[in-house]
């Protein structure tokens, strides 16, 4: 079993409204200077093998299919 960490944010240049919404509440909360607040996404996956280079092949796939929009996001894979 190999437990994997795929991080999913968006692209540099690609508007991200829901980071500017988190920094206007970080500001209206009292916490001053913070800038350029961007969200993402964390999937936390196991996968059923021994082999971590076709773990990795897999997860790039599901990435790939699923679980990033690829034209607006980037994804990084880490396994454990």
């Amino acid at each position: 079993m190999i437990k994997a960490r795929v991080t999913v944010t968006l692209r540099n240049g690609v508007l991200d409204p829901q980071g500017k919404a988190i920094e206007g509440a970080l500001g209206s909360l009292g916490f001053e200077g913070v800038h350029q607040v961007r969200q993402g996404k964390v999937f936390d996956l196991e996968v059923e093998t021994g082999d971590r280079a076709k773990a990795e092949e897999e997860i790039k796939a599901m990435c790939e299919k699923l679980l990033a929009n690829t034209v607006i996001e980037n994804y990084s894979i880490s396994l454990a």
